[in-house]
């Protein structure tokens, strides 16, 4: 710390003599351990101020991204969109985590290949809750290769993920407004995503009514891709997560059909009709307990 300190004890024995020494006639001896007296409390107090501000006591990434999530989402609510300033400041936030800030690795058992018998569409996908209240929440989506999140949506909300490591492809889409439904499930969508993404790279956001509120996860090698949604699905508030097939634009369309008409354009629509089973029981998303840095206090 830059000088030799004694122990607290030594010092408060001197403050005890001093007291002792007031007593005494020697007003000169007294004036001088006075003098040392308080030299070594001030000692005491830089020792405590620089253990305070030491780096053991900085701010974690994680509590880092807590706390701008609080402020971003703060005056938050379904369909409500954060300043541009203040997702500014969030993606800043979520482009500089990695998987250490939040205790992960490629190698732990999340992300191994599925080796066993059993076949499945989609290996086991692991998720780690670090964070709801009403406003937002945060979590960790852990999948190994071949893992695939369905095809669902994010009402009313505005959705930060950032690819911690690894190679994901992303599919998404948008609603196409004021256009006819082919039936009370099924609505035309236009494509806004449609690629593969390596990490490190940029942080996307998709918006309640556009960047792409419906999205699909396929994982090309273990991959972790840490959620931010303001706010959180609710159920009681009708923000439940509806999941969708996809069909070509000329699969639910006739001739007759004035919404669109060149072949260019078709290509990057298609319908998305809301699916009666429940993906969830095929896709095996299992929670499992969060170890990194403490979120909150």
């Amino acid at each position: 710390m830059g000088f030799e300190m004694k122990p607290e004890k030594e010092v408060m024995e001197l403050i005890s003599s001093k007291n002792q020494c007031m007593s005494s006639p020697n007003s000169v001896n007294n004036k001088k351990k006075k003098k040392n007296n308080n030299k070594n409390k001030k000692m005491m107090m830089t020792w405590r101020r620089k253990k305070i501000d030491s780096p053991a006591d900085e701010i974690t990434a994680v509590r880092r991204l807590f706390n701008t999530c609080k402020e971003v989402f703060s005056n938050g609510g379904p369909g409500v969109v954060p300043s541009e300033d203040k997702i500014q400041q969030l993606r800043e936030i979520l482009d500089d985590m990695k998987p250490e800030d939040v205790g992960l690795a490629p190698t732990m058992p999340y992300f191994r290949p599925n080796t066993g018998l059993e076949t499945r569409s989609s290996p086991p996908i692991t998720y780690l809750h670090l964070h709801q209240c009403d406003q937002f929440s945060i979590g960790i989506f852990c999948l190994p290769p071949s893992g695939v999140i369905p095809l669902h949506n994010h009402p009313g909300m505005t959705v930060f993920s950032k690819l911690l490591f690894g190679t994901m492809h992303i599919k998404s889409y948008d609603w196409v407004v004021d256009t006819p439904m082919r039936d009370p499930k099924t609505w035309l969508a236009k494509l806004k995503v449609d690629s593969t993404f390596t990490a490190p790279c940029n942080t996307s956001i998709l918006y309640p009514e556009d960047g792409g509120n419906m999205h699909r996860f396929t994982a090309k090698t273990a991959c972790a891709v840490l959620d931010v949604l303001g706010p959180p699905y609710c159920n009681p508030e009708g923000r439940h997560c509806t999941y969708f097939l996809e069909f070509p634009f000329d699969q639910f369309s006739s001739e007759d059909d004035d919404i669109l008409r060149s072949e260019e354009e078709k290509e990057g629509y298609a319908w998305l009709q809301e699916r009666d089973d429940n993906p969830e029981d095929h896709t095996n998303v299992v929670g499992a307990l969060y170890r990194g840095p403490k979120v909150e206090d």
